[in-house]
């Protein structure tokens, strides 16, 4: 029998036939679990006292589709004319292909894990800090990369063994090649065990200052004011200075007001007296701190010195207090009758034959 011949006998063409049968009943086995399963088990979820279950559900979504087509694959084979099904490189391709589909799903479920860290720390009160739990996230995703890729290896027999031996004789070298991204490393794991700051926290560096917004192995990616997003490496920022805002129990306002030498010395101590009445009475300002003193004569004002703290740290709620508290001088200023003073100087020009005038000039 010729291999035409062969190809076009019923025996043959029958079997072909159930293969692709047998594909394509996976694939509707597909889709209905998609449109009905999948939902039902999403249902069956939400009545479970946990989020686990539905996270789960989420998780393998995708890996349970591809299942059924690898598993019509293997199934179809068992028919299909021109392949054995016990080809030892189509098994361990089927086995290798269910590894990386358990293992898209854990890395998937990996992603809820800070979800399942917060349900620890809320129910247990570990305290697990904010800035760890996408730490620990992303090394779980690390570690089940790790060992799925060592477990195929397995499958098509690579000596694993022989390859971690090799990395270590070629130790030295990726150290000195991945110096800084080590340095980053270890530059996340001094800002993690310091705790300088957290997520959602205000920094200010020399580098940058906003809000942090997730810290990884290499970097530190913080939100500017302007909405920008600047990622800082964690060796760099570690070594930094860092002012946490956010921790912050009250902030600081601080100036001074300078009035005009003309003012008398009554005037100017009962504005002293008034405005820090003022500031004691106000419930906004801490009452702990709070300097309301005639300070110097500069030269072109005397000089009221102000240092006082708001209980407010929030930025918004700081201005209002701040222009509140502005008003509120101003407002006893043209009470007593007292002008603030602007730089101003006074020149004596001589002409010839005349006795000397003075001239004021302001600037």
């Amino acid at each position: 029998m010729t291999w035409w011949e062969y190809l076009l006998s019923y025996e043959v063409l029958k079997n072909l036939g159930i293969s692709i049968g047998i594909f394509f009943l996976f694939l509707l086995f597909r889709k209905l679990f998609t449109k009905y399963v999948f939902k039902l088990m999403l249902k069956l979820g939400q009545k479970t006292p946990t989020e686990f279950f539905t996270s789960m559900t989420v998780a393998f979504e995708q890996p349970i589709r591809w299942l059924f087509i690898i598993i019509g694959i293997y199934v179809a084979a068992d028919y299909f004319p021109f392949m054995e099904q016990s080809n030892p490189l189509f098994l361990k391709i089927i086995r290798a292909s269910i590894i990386m589909l358990i293992a898209w799903g854990l890395y998937n479920l990996s992603s809820g894990s800070s979800l399942l860290f917060m349900k620890i720390n809320d129910r247990f009160q570990m305290e697990i800090d904010q800035i760890l739990i996408p730490f620990f996230s992303k090394a779980i995703r690390f570690i089940i990369v790790a060992i799925s890729l060592s477990i195929i290896a397995q499958v098509f027999e690579y000596d694993v063994n022989g390859f971690i031996a090799g990395l270590g004789l070629g130790g030295l070298a990726f150290a000195l090649a991945a110096k800084d991204a080590i340095g980053n490393l270890f530059g996340g794991i001094i800002i993690i065990t310091e705790k300088p700051f957290t997520i959602g926290e205000w920094i200010k560096t020399p580098s940058v200052e906003g809000t942090v917004e997730d810290i990884s192995f290499r970097s530190t990616r913080v939100r500017t004011f302007a909405q920008a997003v600047v990622t800082v490496p964690n060796a760099i920022l570690a070594n930094e200075s860092i002012t946490n805002w956010s921790k912050m129990g009250k902030r600081q306002i601080t100036f001074k007001l300078g009035v005009t030498y003309d003012t008398p010395r009554m005037k100017l101590q009962r504005t002293i007296l008034r405005i820090e009445e003022m500031l004691r009475a106000n419930d906004d300002i801490h009452p702990d701190t709070i300097f309301v003193k005639f300070d110097e004569y500069n030269d072109s004002s005397l000089d009221i010195f102000l240092y006082f703290f708001t209980k407010t740290t929030v930025w918004a709620e700081f201005l209002t207090v701040k222009e509140e508290i502005n008003f509120a001088i101003m407002e006893i200023l043209e009470e007593e009758g007292v002008s603030v003073a602007f730089p101003s100087r006074t020149l004596y020009v001589e002409t010839q034959g005349e006795s000397a005038k003075r001239v004021a000039e302001s600037i």
